[in-house]
C-alpha cells in the first residue's frame, strides 16, 4: 500500500505545531523506519495515516484513498487493510490468546471455520501456537508482543504501521521481533516502523526518514540512526 503526503501541517489548539509542511512518499511494499526524538511528531504522522488525526492543511493519499474526502463505510474498509502494533501491546487481558486474535475476526463476521483456519496459522507464523490458550497477563513481553503482531496481520492487511513494537524488549527479544516483522515485509506487507533502537536501524538497514520538530529533515536509503543536530 503505498503512502503520500503533500504539504501536510498539523496545528493542535492553541498554537502548537505537530506536523508541519510533510512532503513525503512510501512505495508499496517498502519498509521505512521514522526516527526523531520524543516528542517530534512521529506519532501524529502515522495516526494521519490511519486517519485518527485529520491535519489542517494538505492532502495524504493512502492506497489510493484521499483520506481527507473518505466517507464513513469506505473509512471502515480502509482501516482493514491495515496492521497497527503497539509498544503497550492493547491486548484484551481477559481473553486467551487465540481468542484476542479471533475477536478482529469475529468483528468481520467471518464464519468460526473461516476463524479458526486464520487465527491458527497467524499464531504459528509467530511462533506461539502452543501458548493459545493462555491468557496474556501469562505470556513474557516477547510473546505478548508476538501476539499483538499476530492480530494486527490476521487480516492479511497492506500497511503494517508499527510504533516502538520493541521498546519495552530486551535486545534478543527486540532481535527476534524484527525477524518477525522484517518477513512480514518480505511477503509484500509496506511497513513503517517508529522507533529509538539505534542497534536495530543499523543492522537491518533500510530507508530512514527522520522527524525534527515536526518536520523532515532526512530521508535516506539504507539510513543509519543518526538524530538531527548529534554529535
Amino acid at each position: 500500500m503505498e503512502i503520500k503526503f503533500s504539504g501536510v501541517t498539523k496545528i493542535f489548539q492553541p498554537d502548537i505545531i505537530a506536523l508541519e509542511d510533510i512532503y513525503m512518499q512510501v512505495e508499496k511494499g517498502e519498509f521505512v523506519y521514522l526516527v526523531g526524538e520524543t516528542g517530534s511528531g512521529k506519532t501524529t504522522l502515522m495516526r494521519c495515516i490511519t486517519r485518527e488525526i485529520i491535519p489542517t492543511r494538505g492532502q495524504i493519499s493512502v492506497g489510493g484513498n484521499l483520506l481527507r474526502k473518505i466517507n464513513r463505510f469506505d473509512l471502515a474498509l480502509f482501516r482493514r487493510d491495515i496492521g497497527v502494533v503497539f509498544q503497550s501491546f492493547l491486548l484484551l487481558p481477559n481473553l486467551t490468546a487465540f481468542e484476542n486474535v479471533a475477536f478482529v475476526l469475529e468483528v468481520m463476521g467471518l464464519t468460526p471455520r473461516e476463524i479458526t483456519e486464520r487465527v491458527s496459522e497467524v499464531l504459528k507464523l509467530v511462533g506461539i501456537w502452543r501458548r493459545r490458550n493462555l491468557y496474556p497477563p501469562q505470556l513474557s513481553g516477547g510473546e505478548q508482543q508476538r501476539l499483538a503482531i499476530a492480530r494486527a496481520i490476521v487480516n492479511s492487511p497492506s500497511l503494517l504501521i508499527a510504533d516502538e513494537p520493541t521498546g519495552n524488549l530486551d535486545t534478543h527479544t527486540a532481535d527476534e521481533i524484527m525477524q518477525l516483522i522484517l518477513g512480514i515485509n518480505a511477503a509484500g506487507t509496506t511497513v513503517m516502523m517508529a522507533t529509538h533502537n539505534q542497534y536495530l536501524v543499523d543492522t537491518y538497514r533500510h530507508r530512514v526518514i527522520e522527524i525534527h520538530r515536526g518536520r523532515i529533515v532526512r530521508d535516506e536509503e539504507q539510513g543509519r540512526y543518526e538524530l538531527h543536530g548529534s554529535c
